[in-house]
């Protein structure tokens, strides 16, 4: 005798319910992976933007370098008016360090929340006449065991969300061709 099959049974309906709860979970999962991805890229494009501007900052000044050395930049909007320094590399490093401490953006609540989170700039001199300008930031997630080579905020981030970016910057001798 043959019996006639009238519809699913219950059974197949649930089980295509699971298969499309593990797909939906996966895209889930997917999407929140790419907005973590796309948040890292923008912080790395923004702190490449601010170590080139620091940079072509001090090749432009090259004969006052050693005046941009500095630490930790960026900690906290500088509440003097940039305007208000005499040397140039003075108002140079207070515009960058509010750059650092994202003043360009403000909040209605006067936060400033531009640039990276917790981003710090540094300016050091490892070689004579060679200037590494360093931006370091915490990254959206824990990057593994490697951590960056440059030493700016290094210990402010929690263990594998430091990211840095550096850009040396080589000063010639006065008088010598570089």
């Amino acid at each position: 005798m043959r019996t006639r099959q009238g519809g699913f049974s219950l059974i197949e309906v649930l089980v295509t319910i699971a298969i499309l709860m593990v797909g939906l979970l996966g895209l889930a999962a997917l999407q929140t992976n790419a907005t973590i991805a796309e948040m890292e890229a923008y912080q790395r494009s923004q702190a490449l933007v601010l170590v080139q501007d620091m940079a072509d900052r001090i090749a432009a000044n090259k004969t006052n370098a050693d005046a941009y050395k500095r630490n930790n930049l960026g900690a906290a909007v500088d509440t003097n008016p940039c305007s208000s320094y005499t040397a140039i590399a003075d108002i140079d490093s207070c515009e960058w360090n509010n750059k650092l401490a994202g003043a360009a953006e403000v909040t209605g609540g006067g936060t400033s929340v531009g640039a990276m989170l917790g981003a710090r700039g540094c300016v050091t001199e490892p070689t004579p006449n060679y200037y590494m300008v360093t931006v370091s930031w915490q990254g959206m997630s824990a990057a593994g065991a490697s951590t960056p080579g440059a030493t700016c905020g290094f210990g402010l981030y929690g263990a594998g969300k430091r990211r840095t970016v550096s850009v040396v910057v080589r000063v010639g001798l006065l008088g010598t061709a570089t």
